[in-house]
């Protein structure tokens, strides 16, 4: 049936440009991290100023995430998606006629990464209200690739972008991706929800946030989703402050190459899993859904140091003597096919966590919902961020790792007795 079709909410045109923003606007953002990175360290030759940007871009998620989303939900959700790109792009043309400047750098960084508190719970809250019903998986399984997609078209284009085009015409260049994904909103179908809006105005923030709050801790579908979904959040984190020693003491490969041979192959994974959700597990309790994708992960982040071992095992080596020179088994295909089965995993907790979400959650508070879940995050980031690199250091990144997929696998357990 069409509805089961992971391309089927395409065919509703206001999602089609939404979803096209998502895409710009995403791509944009993650390839202005990487850049503004770079031209820090170009311009100091010091890891501090690196640590300048990168906290000129999480400090804001902490400060403005909770007021954002209460804002947001007093706003029209369409008009918030138009500004937020459009302030973005404007600051970007400001950026590149004073990024030569560091503090103007971290200032015009910290302006950009405020803004776009307010995008992220308008992005994600403002699907139910132009797809409804069993469309929303479709919806959710293409927001879930445009937003790790891009992460990985980013990756990919970033390096390219900087050999072929000054840090000036870069930061221009994105600007611009920006003002196409606000153009693209334009043509997102207004919801005519005004009359909501207004009847939620009388309330103070302090009041509009203890409904959240209460709505989170009290229904049991919502903060479970919620919970996967900061779980998601941080095993990305954590595997990417893991990956370069994981690539140099684990793989015995360059650095360099990690981001490549780790990324694609889990968004192809995200990929695939977002097709298996939206076709086959359509019917299927979406909470179960989303436990299966834990439980797959903490196999695969357990399984992700033993690569070595497995590839040694005498099965392998048996399947490597009929195979040809350049397709036997290694320890980087075991990585590679690791990372498309977390691929996978994230996929089948992304989708369905999403949804829950949408679905038990009304316009009045679903902005402030996911701007809690943004400042959350990245609260919650900071001391597992630390702790994996610095334990990584002491006990070794295989030790972190198992470990890391031992907490999921509890957190699997844990969600079991949620939903008993």
């Amino acid at each position: 049936m069409k509805h089961h079709s992971i391309t089927a909410a395409l065919h509703n045109r206001s999602f089609f440009f939404l979803w096209l923003a998502e895409i710009f606007s995403q791509i944009a953002m993650n390839m202005l991290n990487f850049i503004l990175i770079i031209v820090a360290y170009e311009l100091t030759n010091s890891n501090s100023a690196v640590s300048g940007i990168v906290l000129a871009f999480t400090i804001p998620a902490v400060i403005f995430g909770l007021l954002a989303g209460v804002y947001v939900d007093r706003w029209d959700k369409k008009k918030v998606l138009f500004a937020t790109n459009f302030f973005r792009a404007c600051l970007l043309i400001v950026l590149a006629i004073c990024h030569k400047n560091i503090p103007a750098l971290y200032l015009l960084t910290f302006a950009v990464s405020t803004i776009t508190q307010f995008f992220i719970p308008a992005e994600t809250p403002v699907i139910p209200l132009i797809v409804q019903g069993e469309l929303l998986y479709s919806a959710n399984a293409l927001f879930g690739i445009a937003l790790y997609g891009a992460i990985l078209i980013a990756y990919g284009l970033s390096g390219p972008f900087l050999l072929f085009f000054q840090p000036a015409v870069s930061l221009v260049i994105l600007g611009l991706i920006f003002f196409l994904a606000s153009v693209c909103i334009f043509f997102v179908k207004e919801p005519n929800l005004r009359k909501k809006r207004i009847a939620v105005r009388h309330l103070s923030i302090h009041e509009e946030l203890r409904q959240a709050f209460s709505l989170i801790l009290r229904t049991k579908e919502v903060y479970s989703s919620f919970l996967l979904l900061i779980i998601v959040q941080l095993l990305i984190l954590i595997i990417s402050v893991l990956g370069p020693g994981y690539a140099q003491h684990v793989l015995g490969i360059g650095i360099e190459k990690f981001p490549i041979l780790f990324v694609t192959p889990a968004a192809i994974g995200l990929v695939t899993g977002s097709i298996l959700i939206t076709h086959y597990f359509h019917h299927y309790p979406k909470h179960r859904s989303a436990r299966l994708g834990l439980f797959i992960a903490a196999i695969a982040v357990c399984l992700l140091p033993y690569g070595s071992k497995l590839s040694s095992k005498a099965f392998i080596q048996t399947i490597n003597v009929y195979l040809p020179k350049f397709l036997m088994i290694n320890i980087l295909h075991i990585m590679v096919f690791l990372a498309f089965v977390i691929g996978i995993a994230l996929a089948l907790i992304f989708v369905p966590s999403n949804t829950i979400l949408q679905e038990k959650t009304s316009d009045e508070i679903r902005g402030k919902i996911y701007g809690t879940l943004n400042a959350v995050v990245s609260l919650c980031s900071i001391i597992p961020v630390i702790l994996a690199g610095s334990l990584a250091d002491v006990f070794g990144v295989g030790l972190v790792l198992t470990s890391l997929g031992i907490i999921i696998g509890i957190v699997g357990v844990l969600h079991i007795f949620m939903h008993a």
